[in-house]
């Protein structure tokens, strides 16, 4: 008899447990209305990162292996001090954080350094578009004067040639006497192809509406409400269509032209690629100039620039609370 009614007492206690989400302390359970209606409203709108770049499916452990090896090659600068990782640090989400980067010249450039992270699913690569893909990208900054500044692809493969290790890597990844300038981009693409990020905003919208606090939704509705979705939508919240910088207000600097320096067309005069807002937080500074250093003041001005819409300082601060949702667990995550 006693078995029987501990054994009832038992089960009445974790039917209650369950009936209440587990809580114990007499608290209510979260009202998640308000999370939920956001959701179904951005659901058309966006996409989680997905786990892998387009090209990765023919991506080897050897060429991935090797592309890492080149990514953080020095002597791929004339000067040999500088490599891939100098100006799109992996520890620093994929950028230096600087306005702009110094090549081997010491210089600083005319731009800023976008994140190596996630940009294989961007439609196109550079600010300006000029690379349609990650191979192509990666040969341009080492025959860049003003960066790497190697005087030719030649020389590049001479290089790495002069290294004895490089011989068993390239053989293992494409073949016996495989050292030449396209395998030394298609292994970096490769190795580029596995930085992907994953955040709290892909698991909100994968359904986990506790992932993201409620503030942080605020956030997102004001994003929506203010229209910076017009531009940033997607996997990529961007990096999916070129917008002219200054569309209702000029940008305050105009020598840099955007695309309009790689087709000569009057009509991409200040048009560039609209960036990711994946890991926004952490690759500051803003703008293709790397001028301004506050998101907070970045939105404001995108707003005013870009929307004709006036942003609050507060309003502004509840924008970057929803936008550091989207920081990379690989960044956050101890």
């Amino acid at each position: 008899m006693r078995k029987g009614v501990l054994f009832s007492v038992t089960s009445l206690m974790i039917l209650v447990l369950i009936q209440c989400g587990g809580k114990t302390d007499g608290q209510p359970p979260e009202d998640l209305t308000y999370q939920q209606e956001i959701l179904a409203k951005v659901k058309p709108m966006f996409a989680a990162v997905p786990d892998l770049m387009p090209g990765s499916e023919n991506d080897t452990e050897a060429r991935i292996k090797l592309g890492e090896k080149l990514y953080f090659e020095t002597a791929l600068s004339n000067t040999g001090d500088m490599s891939c990782n100098t100006c799109h640090d992996i520890a620093k989400a994929g950028v230096d954080n600087k306005p702009t980067s110094e090549g081997t010249n010491g210089i600083p450039g005319p731009r800023n350094s976008p994140t190596v992270f996630n940009a294989g699913f961007h439609f196109v690569q550079f600010w300006d578009g000029r690379a349609a893909d990650l191979n192509e990208q990666a040969g341009g900054p080492i025959l860049n004067p003003a960066e790497m500044a190697i005087p030719a692809s030649a020389a590049a493969v001479a290089k790495i040639k002069a290294i004895p290790e490089y011989e068993t890597l390239f053989t293992d990844a494409f073949g016996e006497n495989s050292i030449d300038f396209e395998n030394i981009t298609e292994a970096m693409a490769a190795f580029e192809r596995t930085l992907v990020t994953h955040d709290r905003f892909d698991s909100f919208l994968n359904g986990d509406l506790k992932e993201i606090t409620k503030a942080e939704v605020e956030g997102l509705d004001l994003f929506l409400g203010k229209a910076c979705v017009t531009c940033h939508m997607g996997s990529m919240l961007g990096a999916n269509m070129y917008q002219k910088n200054g569309l209702i207000k000029p940008y305050k600097d105009l020598t840099d032209e955007g695309r309009f320096e790689v087709t000569g067309l009057e009509q991409d005069k200040f048009m560039f690629k609209v960036p990711t807002l994946r890991n926004i937080d952490l690759t500051g500074p803003y703008f293709h100039d790397g001028a301004v250093e506050s998101l907070e003041k970045t939105i404001i001005m995108m707003g005013d620039m870009q929307l004709m819409q006036t942003i609050s300082d507060e309003e502004a601060g509840k924008i970057a609370a929803f936008l550091k949702t989207m920081n990379g667990k690989r960044f956050t995550q101890s």
